[in-house]
Formats: structure tokens, C-alpha cells, sequence
């Protein structure tokens, strides 16, 4: 399925939010987006070959999960909000739909508050097993975690 790229799906966030978004919540939201994607349009752990995009891998950095590209892309802005205009990217209807139920669940939430989601949620709290709180990692969230956690929350 996947056709879109990481920026793709930051960019559509980032018209949605109307410059209120700052690199920590956007982070969040392509992490939520891409869960709920890979989640909501696979039927089991065993095969995962729908995701949202395939050219970036989350890491379980210490502010939670983080794609390196993103990071590096909007690491100028700091905690500020990112001024950027941008189109929002077309999408199919299932990625759509998906999105837009991301966005109205967290997209009224602090960076901080998104933050401190992912640190209470498995898959993040599974790739960095044995690393204290502080402690930098490029451990890579495994897409089956994210499928076997998100799941059990579906229904």
C-alpha cells in the first residue's frame, strides 16, 4: 500500500494545524498516524504490507517516538510552532479516514502531553528496555509491537 512518504503525512498535519504545530507534536502525530494506519488497515502481526510510508523507521528517543529525517528537517524551530505553508497531500480514503480520526483524537493535545502518551505505551517503553530515562537511543520501534499494542486498544 505504501505510496506516501513520512513528509507527506507531515505536511497534512501541518495545514491541519494551521501553524500551531511545534517538531515535538508533529513527531507525535506521524508516530500516531502511522500506528493507527498500520493497526487499523492489516489484519494480523504476520503480515504487515500496509503501511503508511516505508522511507522512515520511529526511534525510541528519549522525548518518545522520532523519525531521524523529521527531526533533522525541523530541529531549527526548537519548541516553537512551525511556520511552513504547505497544501495538505492527497490521500486514499481508508489513509483519510485515518487521519483525520488521528487528528481529532490528539491533535488538541500539548506536545508534552503527546509526549507523555508514548512514554506509558509499549512499543516505545519495549525499544528502549534497559536504558535509563535519560539515556540517548536509536533503537528502532518494531512494527509489530506497534500492531500488537495498538490492537488490543481497537473496539
Amino acid at each position: 500500500m505504501s505510496k506516501y512518504s513520512y513528509n507527506q503525512v507531515a505536511d497534512w498535519f501541518l495545514a491541519k494545524g494551521n501553524n500551531s504545530i511545534s517538531p515535538k507534536k508533529l513527531q507525535k502525530l506521524v508516530y500516531y498516524a502511522y500506528a493507527w494506519t498500520l493497526t487499523l488497515l492489516n489484519d494480523s502481526s504476520d503480515k504487515l504490507s500496509n503501511r503508511l510510508f516505508d522511507d522512515a523507521k520511529f526511534e525510541a528517543w528519549i522525548h518518545g517516538p522520532v523519525i531521524r529525517k523529521l527531526y533533522a528537517e525541523y530541529a531549527d524551530f526548537g519548541f516553537n510552532e512551525i511556520y511552513k505553508k504547505v497544501k495538505a497531500p492527497k490521500f486514499t480514503d481508508d489513509v483519510q479516514d485515518v487521519l483525520d480520526q488521528v487528528w481529532n483524537i490528539y491533535g488538541s493535545y500539548t506536545a508534552d502531553q503527546l509526549e507523555s502518551m508514548t512514554h506509558q505505551e509499549d512499543p516505545w517503553k519495549s525499544a528502549r528496555k534497559g536504558l535509563s530515562p535519560l539515556e540517548n537511543s536509536r533503537s528502532i520501534i518494531s512494527d509489530k509491537d506497534i500492531f500488537d499494542y495498538y490492537i488490543k486498544r481497537v473496539g
